[in-house]
């Protein structure tokens, strides 16, 4: 199985532990002299059944991010953490940005201006530049995912 495989395969799980935590407290508690829709013991195995599924996959995962290296050589691990460090300096940037790009309405000349003490064009140079570097991490992240053969 390929990583990208692997990296689906514990989405599709995730989604599905989380689906049944919710038909679980759903069916927690009925009316005296009620049955809930579904049985909820059988929803708890269930449950149980994809998050050991989920515990053999994740250090699987784990293994190969560790072992995976990008053409730049950097290991998976660490091109994701570089992805969510970009991801997060994107955030704060295109905040700044759009903040600083705010048009202040006002309606005669005795109200309080307010001006941007950062240029908005110089934010958005940046981000522009961030979120190229990104997209080019996650190019390359995506490649070896796909070439990237899941350890036992």
């Amino acid at each position: 199985m390929k990583l990208a495989e692997a990296l689906i395969e514990r989405a599709d799980l995730q989604k599905r532990a989380a689906q049944l935590e919710e038909r679980i407290v759903r069916n927690m508690l009925v009316q005296e002299g009620q049955q809930p829709p579904e049985d909820p013991q059988q929803l708890l195995k269930e449950f149980m059944e994809v998050t050991a599924a989920l515990e053999l996959l994740i250090p699987r995962i784990h293994r190969a991010n560790l072992s995976a290296t990008l053409p730049s050589g950097l290991t998976l691990t660490d091109a994701l953490n570089r992805r969510d460090m970009l991801d997060l300096r994107l955030k704060v940037l295109r905040r700044a940005a759009a903040t600083a790009s705010e048009r202040q309405n006002r309606y005669s000349n005795s109200e309080v201006r307010t001006l941007s003490v950062l240029p908005a064009r110089d934010l958005q140079k940046q981000v522009d530049a961030l979120a190229k570097a990104r997209r080019e991490l996650e190019t390359q992240i995506q490649q070896a995912n796909w070439l990237t053969e899941l350890p036992g």
